[in-house]
């Protein structure tokens, strides 16, 4: 009888969830971010709306008004989007993806390694080379403009295949300042059990403290990754524009070229530019504020 009788399993205990009471104050807070959301957001929707109006429409008066069933010109201007001007959106959107892989991957193997190097080797030569890091992030890039776009073309550096090294130095400095942050938090123990183990630098990085990176590694790729896929100077003055464009340049030269301006192609490429970004962003958004976090507090 004994064995025939089933035990009911053990039902959890769940602790009640406590809802925090908003001060006023919070909800101040709550208004104001509200407010200031709606007119960030508010140019990409105008964007989005008029990319599915007649270009003739689009004047000082008509850019604010919705489109109605006169001035809807539906998914023609993402269409023709692709087939304006010469040089096709496609390659444009191949050189992007191309350039922002291997230079968001260059920049988060090779500064990952420097910072943890510099942090675990307290040297006067590992210090002077994390503050020129951080020293890099307050130059300017107009500064050094003129300056970048002459050693790269003497260095063969205006292609989408070497462009990588050029924005391992722009976006080193960022880099290596949040992974230093976040080394100084992982316990030495932990790296020193390794060395007992047999484990050599490169496997100890990465086996064990690449894994436990893993916040500030991906905090680092969304903001260099936003970065470089929106960014127009550097590519503008690098690259050689009669092979290669990345999307902001393309989308710059079809507003200066051809003697006439579709506005509505252009704001349909420029809708279709962000897209991946912003799929790009909000997949991975959770691990900002923990990446930043966690490299700002010292262990």
């Amino acid at each position: 009888m004994a064995d025939t009788m089933k035990i009911a399993p053990k039902k959890k205990y769940k602790e009640p969830k406590v809802k925090k009471k908003q001060t006023p104050g919070m909800v101040v807070l709550t208004v104001l971010f509200a407010i200031l959301s709606v007119f960030y957001f508010a140019p990409i929707f105008l964007v989005l709306m008029n990319s599915f109006k007649i270009n003739s429409t689009i004047t000082d008066k008509g850019f604010f008004n919705f489109p109605t069933a006169e001035t809807f010109n539906g998914l023609k201007s993402y269409i023709d989007g692709f087939m304006f001007g010469d040089y096709p959106i496609g390659y444009s959107i191949l050189w992007s993806f191309l350039i922002t892989i291997t230079s968001v991957v260059l920049i988060l193997i090779c500064t990952s390694m420097c910072a943890w190097y510099i942090t675990r080797s307290n040297s006067i030569a590992c210090k002077i080379i994390y503050y020129l890091c951080i020293f890099s992030m307050v130059v300017p890039f107009q500064v050094v403009m003129a300056t970048l776009s002459f050693t790269a073309d003497r260095l063969k550096l205006n292609t989408p295949w070497t462009l990588m090294f050029v924005y391992l130095g722009f976006g080193a400095g960022l880099a290596v300042f949040m992974f230093s942050g976040f080394v100084k938090s992982i316990p030495i123990e932990i790296e020193e059990a390794a060395d007992v183990d047999g484990a050599g630098p490169l496997r100890t990085f990465f086996q064990v403290v690449l894994p436990i990176m893993k916040p500030t590694f991906i905090s680092v790729a969304i903001l260099e990754t936003m970065w470089i896929w929106n960014d127009f100077l550097l590519p503008y003055q690098t690259l050689d524009r009669q092979r290669f464009m990345t999307i902001p340049i393309h989308i710059q030269f079809l507003n200066q070229g051809y003697g006439h301006q579709d506005t509505t192609v252009l704001m349909a490429l420029i809708i279709l530019s962000i897209i991946p970004i912003i799929v790009f962003y909000f997949a991975c958004q959770k691990y900002i504020i923990e990446g930043v976090v966690s490299g700002a507090v010292k262990g």
